[in-house]
């Protein structure tokens, strides 16, 4: 199929489908037909500027784009348009790349279903076996739908504690969240500095592949838009190390929770013997403050959260709100009523949330704390990859909680986990007032996807088909889950080599 004939059943696709997976969907004409020609030209002469020349890429809302608004879902940045591109837009239209709209989420990337956006919840192209309407999963749940129902070749999404794989394992897709710093997040709105992650969203494995080497093999080393890097630093390397030899397979024991679904569990079993079958050896091991991750997360996020949305005032940022602010009194806040009616009840809950555990009082108890438990968290994963990492020897220097020899006894190269705990949620029981949207039952979604982003590592989430034939009794017929590959930092292509292994298995059949 020729790319012209590519974009144009993307475009229908988008019109065709009322997932509510765009804010700002692609125009029916423009420069970007133009584009698309130029680049089959290019094509037809065996000259391609990359593997995603000509190709339509749809972007998350809440990374900037100079052409489109960029809005993050949110009432605060409704007439808000970028004066520049994000850098990863920036190099994927070198690359020949054609941005095929902006995709809604969550408002400002907080939340798990992507239900708490100003422009309505996104629908997954799926259906439970009741035939009633499922989560898309969050916050990147827009990028995972435009690419399950084809309207677009790949999405990039953002990925804090999950909310690029969460959205892959619920729709089927794959995702994909690359070591931290390997994308450059200029131009990406902030919600948590220390963890946002740029990922990327495909059918296959290929898509974030093809995808992921533009940016990570074409950044400025060092990029000066990244602060927080120091002068010296380098983007970690792509891994060579593929799967020409047999891996270590590691499979954490703390995983094993009583909230996996039979569904699930067996996805996960029959994943394992799957590789296990092609040679590669299963090794338990044990990743004892995983416990304590998604507590440590939901403080520290929070916190970065309530930190940058201050500038939302409607005076020096943000749109204000019509009318007097101040709620009406002579002493009232000034952006009072700009900031309680541009942003949704989950953005003022975090926010709400992550000021509290600044506070003065609460500083040593929380936010200290959990900026201790993210330490432990990273050392526990040093402790059982067999890979060094990269930068922890410049770590460790300025640390005194993780010792020089964290990674001895190291055992595995990679590591295979649930993406989710559960089937996803019905949208009903997401939205208006019923008594199962209660916010601790999202956060809980995040448990196996939040390690990895508060170590900075990795990780893909894969779609498995479980055939009919090897459920347990009550499950749903062909249930499918999302299985995830964790590797230690850099090993990126590593971690995509071994989702490639499993995605797309009907496992279990006889």
């Amino acid at each position: 199929m020729s790319l012209l004939r590519e974009a144009e059943r993307c475009l229908a696709n988008q019109h065709a489908h009322n997932l509510n997976a765009f804010i700002t969907p692609l125009s029916r004409s423009g420069q970007w037909l133009d584009r698309v020609k130029e680049a089959d030209q290019r094509s037809e002469k065996g000259t391609p500027k990359s593997a995603i020349d000509g190709r339509l890429i749809s972007i998350k809302d809440n990374i900037c784009t100079r052409q489109l608004p960029t809005t993050c879902a949110s009432g605060i940045l409704d007439k808000f348009t970028s004066p520049f591109n994000a850098t990863v837009v920036e190099q994927l239209e070198g690359a020949g790349a054609v941005i095929a709209g902006k995709t809604n989420l969550d408002e400002f990337g907080m939340g798990s279903h992507s239900v708490h956006s100003r422009f309505g919840p996104v629908k997954n192209l799926r259906r439970d076996s009741a035939g009633h309407e499922i989560s898309a999963g969050g916050s990147s749940g827009g990028s995972a739908v435009a690419v399950a129902a084809e309207q677009c070749y790949a999405a990039i999404g953002t990925d804090t504690g999950g909310s690029v794989r969460l959205p892959a394992a619920y729709t089927g897709t794959v995702g994909f969240k690359p070591s931290y710093g390997l994308i450059s997040r200029w131009g990406v709105v902030a919600y948590a500095n220390s963890l946002d992650t740029v990922g990327i969203l495909g059918t296959n494995t290929s898509n974030p592949f093809s995808t992921t080497t533009i940016p990570a093999t074409q950044p400025v080393s060092p990029n000066p838009h990244d602060h927080e890097f120091s002068p010296s630093y380098k983007p970690p390397p792509l891994s060579t190390r593929l799967t020409s030899k047999p891996l270590r397979i590691g499979v954490p024991l703390e995983y094993n929770i009583s909230e996996l679904t039979p569904s699930v569990r067996t996805a996960w079993l029959l994943s394992l013997a799957h590789l296990q079958k092609q040679g590669h050896t299963i090794h338990p091991v044990s990743l004892p403050t995983t416990k304590h991750a998604l507590s440590a997360y939901y403080v520290l996020a929070p916190a970065e959260a309530s930190s940058n949305l201050a500038k939302y005032d409607g005076v020096r940022y943000g749109t204000r709100a019509d009318g007097p602010d101040g709620n009406g009194q002579a002493d009232g806040v000034l952006y009072s009523n700009t900031r309680g009616t541009g942003f949704g009840s989950e953005v003022q809950r975090r926010i709400l949330l992550g000021t509290f555990s600044l506070s003065a009082d609460s500083m040593d108890n929380y936010f200290i704390q959990a900026q201790r438990v993210r330490r432990l968290v990273q050392r526990d994963f040093n402790d059982v990859f067999s890979a060094q990492h990269p930068l922890f020897d410049a770590q460790a220097a300025h640390s005194d909680s993780v010792g020089a020899g964290a990674s001895a006894g190291a055992e595995v190269d990679v590591i295979v986990c649930p993406t989710a705990p559960s089937s996803p949620p019905r949208l009903s029981d997401l939205t208006g007032d019923s008594e199962k949207s209660s916010p601790l039952d999202a956060y809980v979604n995040d448990v196996f996807t939040v390690p990895a982003s508060l170590a900075g590592l990795p990780a893909i989430s894969v779609p498995v088909t479980v055939a009919e034939s090897s459920q347990d009794s009550g499950a749903d017929a062909e249930e499918l889950a999302g299985i995830q590959v964790v590797g230690q930092y850099g090993d990126d292509e590593l971690v995509m080599s071994v989702g490639e292994l499993l995605a797309g298995n009907r496992l279990g059949e006889q």
